[in-house]
């Protein structure tokens, strides 16, 4: 005796194909929520003790990155200047301002500002800044046109799959290194193909090697 109707063979099938797809169309949604800037914060200016202005230091006086981030060249991280590299300007020009009081308060006070992090990398991601620099990786290949940035964001993810996209193929990114702290350089027509010779000079390290696990996470 047949218990259940033909028609639930069907719906059965049906059931087990919807599931599939559902399960697929979640693992897909949660991709492109990791990816969005919700998560990653890209194009979100973070509020500072100071609204200090990339475009109007950099575009507007022509201020080189170094001037303020000065172990860029030499070590892990770019550095964040103390508050004394504000005032050797500071202290001859808007020397009134309210808006750069907590500027002069952390110079008198010998406290420092705290400045909020914009591109924080986990802490179980490791990245050197000085041998980036050294490669021919430019600023505004990972930070985007600070130029023209009145407030600082991410440009970019900053996610494993971006770093990857330039460690799988660094002839994409790497510029002559006179031109690393440009911020109006842009890539060649034939990129690739200048690419490839600078990996070659500038002593690149192979695809394995830099995509090995132990490269970014030690």
């Amino acid at each position: 005796m047949q218990i259940f109707h033909r028609s639930t063979n069907t719906l059965s099938r049906l059931s087990i194909y919807g599931f599939v797809f559902l399960v697929a169309a979640l693992g897909w949604a949660v991709l492109e929520i990791n990816r969005s800037s919700y998560i990653t914060g890209v194009n979100d200016a973070q509020t500072q003790p100071v609204p200090f202005s990339h475009k109007h230091h950099v575009n507007g006086l022509g201020i080189d990155c170094r001037y303020c981030h000065t172990s860029v060249e030499t070590s892990a991280v770019a550095g964040i200047p103390p508050t004394k590299t504000c005032m050797n300007c500071h202290s001859q020009i808007w020397t009134n301002a309210p808006m750069l009081e907590p500027v002069r308060a952390s110079f008198r006070d010998n406290k420092p500002l705290e400045w909020t992090k914009v591109h924080d990398l986990p802490d179980f991601s490791y990245f050197n800044h000085s041998i980036h620099v050294a490669k021919g990786m430019g600023c505004t290949t990972c930070h985007g046109q600070v130029d023209q940035m009145p407030l600082v964001w991410k440009t970019q993810s900053l996610q494993m799959e971006w770093c990857l996209d330039c460690h799988r193929m660094p002839e994409k990114y790497v510029r002559p290194k006179e031109e690393v702290f440009s911020v109006t350089w842009q890539p060649p027509a034939n990129q690739l193909e200048v690419g490839r010779e600078l990996v070659r000079k500038y002593k690149i390290r192979s695809v394995d090697v830099m995509t090995s696990c132990s490269t970014c996470h030690r």
